[in-house]
């Protein structure tokens, strides 16, 4: 045998040990964050960690439009909204109870940088998946399309789907409530990049493209089939209990200036490979947005 080969297949074997080794050490390394309820104070340095250090798992924007968005491709306007209805609504096989939502959020949201926590929507605050619950610092399932405007309940279907449930401060999602979004108002104290007033209320800028992005998903995806209310945006606020939410034209501008980031794509992803097998399209495609609104 040559033994040029026989070196270099030593050093190949060699290499391959090393990084094992390597990677057998990376992997025993704990977490450095605690799994306690992190200070409200330290929530803009817990979403800015969330959202930059997860670096795998989250689907290249276009790696699925010649298989799931085959039929969509090319369409503008209702027609568009049509076939990704059709599309959502056919591939969601996995459909969660409300007491199933827990877990699947502790998956969902969980923080990249501690696996033992969850980052809430709306503080930005990494907490202990385990102190979900009623107390005022516990956290529970927000519904972003607040379940009162169409009156859907947490039935299995809109009132259960993922997609737009997301954890969150149990008093930060009282002071929420079922409003509308819009800019403005006072800030919220407990939640500092937070805004409401009587009527709407304004996230912080990281997440205001993810909250568009889940309203008008709902939208496409509830189209009065199912059994379920027909929900579409407004540009309205004070929408009571009518199928609709809004501002329109303010979502459509929060999706522009906060596009996709890793963790939110990361998060459509989990949800397409384990629980409901659809996806979010506007996660996938952003520029869909102005083509259908």
């Amino acid at each position: 045998m040559d033994n040029t080969r026989v070196t270099r297949r030593a050093r190949i074997a060699l290499a391959i040990a090393a990084g094992t080794v390597l990677t057998a050490v990376a992997v025993q390394i704990p977490a450095s964050a605690t799994a306690t309820t992190a200070a409200p104070h330290r929530a803009a340095v817990a979403s800015a960690a969330a959202h930059s250090s997860l670096s795998a798992g989250a689907a290249d924007d276009t790696s699925y439009d010649d298989t799931y968005y085959k039929d969509a491709e090319g369409k503008t306007g209702q027609a568009l909204k049509d076939s990704l209805h059709r599309i959502i609504s056919s591939t969601q096989t996995g459909k969660l109870t409300y007491s199933q939502v827990w877990d699947a959020l502790k998956e969902t949201d969980q923080d990249p940088d501690n696996s033992e926590n969850v980052i809430l929507l709306y503080t930005g605050r990494s907490q202990s998946k385990n102190s979900n619950g009623g107390n005022p610092d516990d956290w529970n399932r927000e519904h972003v399309w607040a379940k009162s405007h169409g009156d859907f309940g947490t039935d299995t279907g809109p009132g259960t789907d993922i997609h737009h449930l997301r954890p969150e401060d149990v008093s930060v999602n009282s002071i929420r409530g079922n409003k509308d979004f819009d800019n403005g108002g006072t800030k919220v104290d407990e939640a500092p990049g937070n805004s409401t007033d009587d009527d709407s209320f304004e996230p912080r800028d990281a997440v205001k493209g993810d909250v568009a992005r889940m309203i008008l998903y709902m939208a496409v995806r509830y189209d009065g089939g199912d059994g379920f209310p027909d929900l579409e945006p407004n540009d309205n606020v004070d929408n009571g209990s009518q199928p609709h939410i809004g501002r329109l034209s303010v979502l459509k501008q929060w999706s522009q200036e906060d596009p996709p980031d890793t963790f939110e794509k990361h998060r459509n992803q989990v949800i397409f490979d384990k629980y409901q097998h659809n996806r979010n399209p506007f996660i996938d495609h952003p520029e869909w947005v102005g083509e259908i609104w």
